[in-house]
């Protein structure tokens, strides 16, 4: 069976680099689904789940905005300002921006600021959701 070779790569690194089954991103028209001999596209991402398959077993990544370049040669690249893997997500450091995020959009009357806030707060809702999920499947 064709696999797909996916690399996620953020500011700082490569953060993967493996043959897969499948891949679901979180585009800005919505979420796609890559399977091997896709046709070959560019889309900008948004912040969201991004899933992929290896073995059968799911496994994810929260993402932030950033680009999804699907080669013709089955390869999928993924271009993110930040991304981590649900294995490494820390849901107590993923509440305590809950806390603070929520704490902001109370108390602060700045329109820059609340808008980060609440995007912090769905990124870090998003984080724990994926954690969950994962620590429930055993991955």
């Amino acid at each position: 069976m064709a696999k797909l070779t996916l690399t996620i790569v953020s500011q700082d690194k490569e953060l993967l680099n493996a043959a897969v089954e499948a891949v679901t991103a979180p585009t800005q028209a919505g979420e796609v689904t890559i399977l091997p001999h896709h046709v070959p596209l560019f889309s900008p991402l948004q912040t969201g789940e991004l899933r992929y398959k290896v073995d059968g077993k799911d496994h994810s990544f929260v993402v932030s905005k950033g680009f999804l370049d699907v080669g013709p040669d089955n390869t999928v690249m993924v271009i993110v300002d930040t991304a981590v893997a649900d294995r490494d997500i820390s849901v107590q450091k993923a509440q305590a921006a809950v806390t603070e995020a929520e704490q902001v959009l109370v108390t602060s009357r700045d329109r820059e600021e609340l808008l980060r806030a609440e995007a912090e707060l769905r990124r870090a809702l998003l984080e724990i959701k994926v954690a969950e999920r994962s620590r429930k499947a055993g991955i």
